[in-house]
């Protein structure tokens, strides 16, 4: 069995963090362990406290790991501070393995899960992905990213080979369409699906960046298991067992199924 390491912040409520990724890496077959970066005091209406964890425990907690465990693919999710950031970097940057590196800024119930200081920072973190996989509004705040302009392309891809921008929702005769786009290497490859009109996203970036990376680990090349992760998070949305009072958790299931199509 293939293993999997999360670095990320923990949701009480389930439906994000640690939580989604655990549930994702089981989801697909592969064994899901954990570096806790911050606890979290949320729900589906959103954040209320964060707690961040000391930045010496998080790399006993990767260590830990790595010391008993053939990790196969590394997930980055939040990381809060420029103390966290510096720590996790220096835990990975000499991993030969894939890492899919998800920078989070702000959650879907519009909580801050960034210091302002620390943007600038995260950036560092490129060069050792194997992805980044920002939103529309992350990858505006890193790259100053447009979906119309040739120079934020450049800029993108000075930067990393690889990056996923999520969350691109547009307008076609049948309704909506929700556009990722992957530029790798100086190509564009577009994911399309249909945009689901509904309050029960919560967790959905995290769950999609932690797809991908249980699918590298099985040995899925990065496009195909970018394929497989967006449809995984379009049926867990279309599923989502509809609890919570905002912003609902989303169902984590099938996605060893749809390695196998």
């Amino acid at each position: 069995m293939k293993v999997v390491l999360s670095i990320a912040g923990s949701d009480s409520s389930g439906g994000a963090g640690i939580q989604a990724d655990l549930k994702t890496f089981e989801a697909f077959g592969v064994f899901g362990t954990s570096a806790i970066t911050v606890l979290t005091a949320q729900n589906t209406k959103g954040v209320q406290e964060i707690f961040e964890v000391d930045p010496e425990f998080i790399k006993a907690q990767i260590k830990a790991v790595f010391d008993d465990f053939d990790v196969a693919a590394v997930k980055i999710g939040m990381l809060f501070s420029n103390e966290i950031i510096d720590v996790v970097r220096g835990c990975v940057k000499d991993l030969n393995i894939p890492i899919v590196f998800d920078p989070v800024f702000i959650s879907k119930a519009g909580s801050k899960l960034l210091n302002d200081d620390a943007i600038e920072n995260l950036k560092t973190l490129i060069p050792y992905s194997t992805v980044v996989t920002p939103n529309l509004f992350e990858a505006k705040e890193m790259f100053e990213y447009e979906m119309t302009s040739a120079e934020s392309l450049q800029k993108i891809l000075a930067q990393s080979a690889s990056i996923l921008v999520k969350n691109h929702v547009i307008k076609n005769p049948n309704g909506k369409k929700s556009l990722d786009i992957l530029y790798k290497n100086g190509k564009k490859y577009v994911y399309d699906s249909t945009h689901i009109h509904t309050e029960n996203t919560h967790g959905t970036g995290c769950s999609y960046s932690s797809a991908i990376a249980a699918n590298l680990a099985l040995g899925v090349e990065l496009e195909k298991a970018i394929e497989i992760s967006k449809e995984f998070v379009y049926q867990a949305i279309k599923n989502a067992p509809n609890i919570g009072a905002a912003k609902g958790p989303i169902a984590h299931k099938k996605g060893g199924e749809l390695c196998q199509k």
